[in-house]
């Protein structure tokens, strides 16, 4: 295989997805219930046969290089690794300023293993994909550069990049994020071509372009709004078509599925795909198994008293992490992560309930978001009375309560012995 090195940009702020990212990167967000977002970039490199991977890491990295460090994927000794790299600030006492920026500040990552082919992924992004397709594409088109592309609704094209392309996938045009008018697919008028932001260079061009750009006063150091713009016209960039990309195990409901995790909206959305009884993202395809740390956690125990009907231990439609009891409570629509315990009579409703959270008695939650180690009081009703709500949580354009990471309740509230009749 010609060889191949892949960056993994990683280091981005998050500011969108915040609070969820008060104390993380964005890469280290947890997803499905026992997952990190960025094991799904790693996962499709891995079981597309790509061994070589760096992950460039950046604002509040901890809980990312921790949770990498712990994945033990890949063998040193044959040359596979998967390696973290800080930002070092070789090219100045500077912070990455934008995604080419980030490789071009990493120089010497490629000197060092000198690849014929660079690819260079998002960190933040559900999805599978067949790496081994999309490359083998650009090395038969021969290109400079590929870009991942899938079509959207031109309503959301404010978004994303936009491209135009020729009967032959070269791109013809690129506009960021366009605002009204955005260029749209011929043969299907409502849509546009978003870049995914995934990108396969060829080393010289890449190099050279991105010497040219890191040294620019007047650039902002970005793929998307810097370098796109002024290679396309000269140079031989593609575009891939995402749609085309297949999996071992592939449905036909999964097909083209992509989230861009960029706020909380999305975030909630992701999560609520899996809990369908037959989801658009599936995780449980043998054939494309997304990895991630082990944890030794007992197996998910749901409790029900016989002699107390209204004490019944149930999720319906709902992903249900290792190590959690659902004693007595009822859940719908949700995913818990692992080591959660939620108390007798509770009822937890499209919900997404992070690691050591514990819920107490006849608490009701719909539409809440709760973050890691939060201590849910009795009896407490949040997600039905939002004007409340608001005055003490996050809450998103849609309507979704946050509840940080460690939060700590100040109220002590009487259980109303409500009847679980839902």
């Amino acid at each position: 295989m010609d060889k191949v090195l892949v960056f993994i940009l990683a280091g981005g702020r998050g500011e969108r997805l915040y609070p969820l990212t008060k104390d993380r990167a964005k890469p280290a967000v947890p997803f499905g219930g026992k997952y990190r977002i960025i094991d799904f970039v790693i996962s499709n490199l891995i079981n597309s046969g790509f061994y070589q991977i760096k992950i460039l890491t950046q604002f509040k990295a901890d809980s990312l290089i921790r949770h990498i460090s712990q994945l033990h994927l890949l063998s040193p000794a044959v040359g596979q690794y998967l390696d973290i790299v800080p930002a070092q600030m070789r090219m100045g006492e500077m912070w990455y300023r934008g995604t080419a920026d980030a490789v071009f500040q990493n120089l010497n990552l490629i000197y060092d293993e000198n690849p014929k082919y660079i690819m260079v992924f998002s960190g933040d992004h559900i999805y599978k994909m067949n790496v081994n397709c999309f490359f083998k594409y650009h090395k038969k088109k021969k290109a400079d550069m590929t870009i991942s592309v899938i079509p959207i609704h031109k309503s959301r094209a404010h978004k994303f990049g936009i491209l135009e392309v020729d009967s032959n996938w070269k791109v013809t045009g690129f506009v960021e994020k366009p605002t009204k008018d955005p260029p749209t697919i011929p043969s299907m008028p409502d849509h546009c071509l978003a870049s995914m932001g995934i990108y396969i260079f060829n080393k010289r061009f890449l190099i050279k372009i991105i010497k040219n750009d890191g040294n620019s006063n007047e650039s902002s150091h970005d793929f998307a709004k810097d370098i796109i713009p002024k290679v396309y016209k000269h140079y031989k960039i593609y575009a891939y078509n995402f749609l085309q990309n297949r999996i071992p195990g592939l449905t036909e409901k999964e097909v083209g599925y992509w989230k861009d995790i960029g706020d909380i909206d999305s975030f909630y959305e992701a999560n609520m795909d899996l809990c369908s009884i037959v989801p658009i993202f599936n995780l449980y395809n043998p054939h494309w198994p997304i990895k991630t740390v082990r944890c030794n956690y007992p197996p998910a125990k749901f409790v029900h008293d016989e002699e107390n009907p209204e004490r019944k231990g149930a999720a319906y439609n709902s992903v249900v992490g290792e190590g959690t009891i659902i004693s007595g409570a009822t859940i719908r629509n949700s995913v818990i992560f692992q080591n959660v315990f939620i108390h007798s009579y509770a009822y937890v409703e499209s919900s997404i309930i992070f690691n050591g959270v514990e819920i107490g008695r006849y608490a009701k939650l719909r539409r809440v978001i709760v973050d890691k180690y939060v201590k849910i009081p009795d009896g407490i009703e949040i997600g039905y009375n939002l004007e409340e709500d608001k005055k003490k949580f996050y809450i998103s354009k849609n309507g979704i309560i946050v509840i940080p990471k460690g939060y700590k309740f100040k109220e002590k509230v009487i259980p109303n012995k409500w009847k679980n009749s839902q």
